[in-house]
């Protein structure tokens, strides 16, 4: 037993040692209890959704330094997937690992956690098979206005107005940060897709691309688009998306693309974020 590796206690008979050893536990959990309040690594919000008709949670990393005055100098960057289980505690540590560095300004994390993320990332489909393998789909004009009307009102008014809002999104979450790209663009400024899923309803959203950007909100914008190894489908239609928006400078769209043949549909998350904010902050690639 590890109590007798411990001179003070090799005194005690068996007995006391199993009274003394419950109190000894409960001082080492004080202590990692402190431990833990001096070092927050964030919030938890339960929120009741009106537009969705149920209640949400949202994780929120707080960084090192964060007062709700200086909130304006900070991106916030709500983060799809952002289950604590799913994306959001790597994402939040890359976050801390180039605030570390002194190259990327102090940021919040709104982690968007999932009740069910093929109803909430998807637009209605047509194709019928799609349709039985997913019979719940089709709820991202529901869940747009959940972030508009109910998720970033609530980001602003507890931790103050940013000037910059960032949106990452993957896979399915790269779709609907497609389709908000597309149809409510002034809802985020810098857009992150990963491997979207624009193979959804036979690229119904990619082939409304270009003249949605010509016709629609012409607030300006910054998007990454990245894919990896992920099969001929899903490059060509990231490739796609890329082109249409490279070609829309003149409606306030900045375009950056990179391919990531080393990573495949599960790997390339860290990776494809790590790279943006390369991007967005050359100073953290020296």
């Amino acid at each position: 037993m590890w109590l007798n590796t411990i001179p003070a206690f090799s005194i005690f008979s068996p007995v006391m040692k199993k009274l003394l050893l419950p109190g000894i536990f409960c001082i080492f959990l004080n202590i990692l209890c402190r431990a833990q309040q001096a070092f927050p690594y964030g919030q938890i919000h339960e929120i009741e959704s009106a537009v969705l008709g149920e209640k949400r949670i949202l994780n929120v990393y707080i960084p090192e330094g964060y007062d709700k005055d200086s909130a304006a100098s900070m991106p916030v960057i709500y983060l799809l997937d952002g289950t604590a289980s799913e994306d959001f505690i790597h994402i939040s540590g890359l976050l801390q690992f180039f605030r570390l560095r002194g190259v990327m300004p102090a940021a919040l994390v709104v982690g968007i956690a999932n009740t069910d993320r093929k109803r909430d990332f998807t637009f209605p489909t047509s194709v019928q098979e799609d349709k039985a393998r997913f019979p719940t789909t089709g709820g991202s004009a529901a869940f747009i206005r959940f972030l508009e009307k109910e998720v970033t009102p609530f980001v602003e008014e507890k931790y103050g107005k940013s000037k910059k809002r960032i949106l990452i999104g993957q896979s399915l979450g790269g779709l609907l940060a497609t389709e908000i790209l597309l149809k409510k663009r002034s809802l985020f400024d810098t857009y992150l897709i990963v491997s979207p899923s624009l193979w959804w309803d036979r690229q119904s959203l990619l082939k409304q691309a270009e003249p949605l950007v010509r016709t629609l909100s012409s607030a300006p914008a910054e998007v990454f688009v990245s894919v990896g190894k992920e099969g001929a489908v899903m490059k060509r239609d990231a490739r796609t998306l890329y082109r249409i928006l490279s070609g829309s400078r003149k409606y306030n769209i900045k375009a950056h693309f990179s391919y990531l043949p080393d990573e495949d549909h599960s790997s390339i998350l860290h990776e494809a974020i790590y790279r943006n904010l390369r991007q967005m902050y050359p100073a953290a690639g020296n």
